[in-house]
């Protein structure tokens, strides 16, 4: 099993109105990225949403990972999501814009893709049917390997289309290009992402155990996988969940019931409709959730959080992540009332004494499944000029 953080530019409360404030967020974001960075932390997932206030101010994450390209030097660095709709991000800029991730990370950039957060996001681009990006998704992925791999690429398609003939670069870094992954919620969805052969994004607020007839579906559906989308089966699913782990245990628990520490789950509510919401759930701005200290070791039981130590938290991913098939493990951070430095002290603690119990692998997984990548399509639709003539003793020849 593999290890990874979700971050989304949270910025809570008044400070989300106060561009000083929100730039420390973010900043501070940056932060949490370069600790993962050095404790052993494979992946992190940043989003890109749009006009979410409070609960994400991430809408360029293509930019953050940018910036962070430089100051990591292990940690892949994803999208968690890039929205496929040409409403919201045209392909060519799609395939664009990850090639050229994948330069500046050296092969590190994971491409999570997505139709959006709920009806007030995709709003914010004049899609008021949600179900219309769903065949915007499946026209628009298969193209984007395309793309990476043809020099003369044209398409005319229901939702896009290129007439003349262009060479959209960069190409991906290397061998291949990165994985594949699609945000699923549905069981349907799962088996979907199995059959293309592309990673299960489980962005969930669902018990791990409750996950177990989702990751089967996935498991099913790419094990019959015989022709993936992309260049190589990415059999990978991800799940997120709430970790403290701290060395003091009574600390870890008085954090968990820390008034505020639902208040994310309140804005989920808000903004994503198109996750079922369970009777009871809070919508803000109905005051959140609180977990009181006799239900923590009923919300650790039932696969909603980890708590405690190290040897605590191996115990609970071991029964539940581990017992259901996770492949990667994902936790959002920061976590509501969780402060930044605590939330540095988990990361390290984390990543020093709990991944190297379940991680024995220096090597990503996806890194590995991409040293089977294989072309799909020719490089030339058409044949192409004979520039022989052109490279002449005396031209110009391309940097080392």
């Amino acid at each position: 099993m593999e290890f990874g953080i979700f971050i989304q530019g949270w910025v809570p409360g008044p400070p989300a109105h106060d561009s000083d404030a929100e730039h420390r967020a973010l900043l501070a974001e940056a932060d949490l990225v370069e600790c993962a960075d050095r404790h052993e932390w494979k992946y992190v997932w940043i989003s890109e949403h749009h006009a979410l206030t409070e609960y994400s101010h991430m809408s360029a994450s293509d930019v953050f990972m940018g910036y962070l390209a430089r100051s990591t030097e292990r940690i892949h660095l994803s999208s968690g999501i890039f929205n496929l709709s040409p409403r919201v991000n045209h392909p060519v800029r799609n395939a664009e814009r990850v090639a050229m991730l994948d330069h500046l990370t050296s092969g590190r950039f994971e491409f999570g893709t997505g139709r959006g957060a709920g009806s007030h996001e995709i709003a914010t681009f004049n899609i008021h049917d949600s179900d219309s990006t769903r065949s915007e998704w499946d026209e628009v992925i298969p193209e984007i390997v395309r793309m990476w791999e043809q020099e003369d690429y044209t398409f005319a398609g229901k939702h896009f289309a290129m007439d003349t003939p262009h060479n959209v670069l960069p190409k991906p870094y290397g061998k291949g290009h990165p994985a594949i992954w699609v945000a699923c919620g549905s069981p349907s969805t799962f088996a979907k992402a199995g059959r293309l052969g592309i990673g299960a994004l489980g962005f969930n607020f669902s018990p791990v155990f409750a996950m177990r007839p989702l990751i089967e579906s996935y498991k099913e559906g790419i094990a019959g996988c015989q022709e993936p989308i992309g260049e190589f089966l990415n059999d990978n699913v991800m799940i997120t969940n709430s970790v403290v782990c701290m060395e003091d245990r009574d600390r870890a628990r008085e954090i968990v019931t820390r008034y505020g520490r639902g208040y994310l789950y309140s804005l989920v509510c808000l903004y994503h409709d198109t996750i079922p919401v369970p009777p009871g759930a809070p919508r803000w701005p109905e005051p959140p959730n609180q977990l009181g200290p006799e239900m923590v070791d009923w919300a650790i039981e039932a696969g909603y959080l980890l708590c405690g130590t190290p040897d605590e938290v191996c115990e609970q991913i071991a029964r539940g992540h581990q017992t259901v098939g996770v492949d990667q493990l994902v936790f959002g951070v920061p976590g509501g009332a969780v402060s930044h430095e605590d939330t540095l002290e988990i990361l390290e603690v984390f990543g020093k004494q709990v991944i190297p119990e379940f991680d024995k692998d220096p090597v990503h997984r996806t890194t590995r499944f991409r040293e089977s990548a294989t072309p799909k399509h020719p490089r030339f639709n058409a044949p192409p000029p004979d520039l022989t003539s052109i490279w002449s003793e005396g031209a110009p020849t391309v940097a080392s």
